[in-house]
C-alpha cells in the first residue's frame, strides 16, 4: 500500500469504528470504490489496535474501574459496583466472541459485499432512528444488569456482518432498553474494548502463523493515525449524541446506502 492509502484507510477506520455508521462497511467500500486491492490482515490488526488504544485512553477512568472490579471478582467480591460492571462487560462480550469464532471466517468470505452493506446500513439505520426517537430515557449506567448486558452483547454479535456497526447496534439495543443516550454510548464503547482486543489478538496470531512478511513501519503509521482519529471521533460523538441524538447518523446511513445502490446500478 502507498502512504496515502494507509492514511486514508486508517482515517476511515478511526472515524467509523465508534461512530454508528459501520467501520467494516466503509473498509470494504473504500477499496472497492478506488479499485484498491484488499488491505490485508496485518493492516486490519494495526488499525483495530489503534482504535482500542483510543477507547482505553478516552475512558481511562472507566477502564481502571473495570480492572479493579475484575480483580475484586477474582478475589470473590462480586457486590461492589465495579465488580458488577466488570461481570456485566464480561457477560456481554461472550456472544460476540462465540459468534466470531464460529462464523467470522464464513462471514469474511460470503458477506463482505457492497450489496449486503446496502441492506444492513439502511435497515439498522431505520431501527436506530426509531429506537432513539421512541425509546425511554429513564436508565443510566448504574442500572445496567446482567440481562441488559447479555441482550446488548447479543446485539453486538450482529455487528460481525459488514454494514451493521458495532456501536450503532449496541447503542440501539441500549436505547430500546430505556438507557439515556450518553449512558447507552458509554456502555457501548466499554463493551467494545474486550471484543476489539480479542479480534485484534486473534488476527495477530493468524498473522504470526501465516509467516508473511510484515511492513512494521506501515502498520505503525496506520495504528497511530487510527488512534488519533478514533479519539477525536469518540469525543465528537459523545457531544453530538447528548445534544442531538442519533438521527444525523441514521440519515447518513440511508444516504450512503443510496449512494452504494447508485454505484452498483
Amino acid at each position: 500500500m502507498t502512504t496515502l492509502q494507509i492514511i486514508i484507510l486508517a482515517v476511515v477506520q478511526g472515524l467509523t469504528e465508534f461512530l454508528p455508521i459501520s467501520s467494516s462497511g466503509h473498509l470494504v467500500l473504500v477499496p472497492y470504490l478506488f479499485s484498491w486491492t484488499d488491505q490485508g490482515l496485518a493492516f486490519d490488526v494495526a488499525v483495530h489496535f489503534g482504535s482500542l488504544v483510543a477507547v482505553c485512553i478516552f475512558f481511562r477512568d472507566d477502564i481502571a474501574a473495570l480492572l479493579t472490579g475484575g480483580v475484586r471478582v477474582l478475589g470473590g467480591n462480586v457486590k461492589t459496583p465495579e465488580s458488577r460492571m466488570a461481570l456485566a462487560i464480561a457477560l456481554g462480550t461472550i456472544p460476540a466472541a462465540v459468534c466470531g469464532l464460529m462464523f467470522a471466517s464464513w462471514i469474511e468470505v460470503n458477506l463482505r459485499d457492497p450489496a449486503v452493506i446496502v441492506y444492513t446500513l439502511a435497515g439498522y439505520g431505520v431501527l436506530m432512528a426509531l429506537a432513539d426517537r421512541f425509546g425511554r430515557r429513564t436508565r443510566n449506567m448504574g442500572d445496567v444488569g446482567f440481562k441488559d448486558a447479555f441482550i446488548i452483547g447479543c446485539a453486538q454479535a450482529l455487528a460481525l456482518v459488514p454494514g451493521t456497526s458495532r456501536s450503532g447496534i449496541t447503542i440501539t439495543a441500549a436505547r430500546i432498553l430505556g438507557f439515556e443516550r450518553q449512558d447507552a454510548a458509554r456502555f457501548s464503547f466499554l463493551l467494545s474494548a474486550p471484543v476489539i482486543f480479542l479480534a485484534a489478538s486473534y488476527k495477530f496470531l493468524q498473522l504470526l502463523m501465516s509467516g508473511e512478511d510484515v511492513a512494521w513501519g506501515q502498520l505503525a503509521l496506520g495504528a497511530l493515525v487510527a488512534c488519533v482519529v478514533a479519539y477525536i471521533a469518540i469525543e465528537f460523538f459523545m457531544r453530538v449524541v447528548t445534544r442531538i441524538g442519533l438521527a444525523p447518523f441514521a440519515v447518513y446511513r440511508l444516504a450512503l446506502a443510496g449512494v452504494i445502490l447508485y454505484v452498483l446500478a
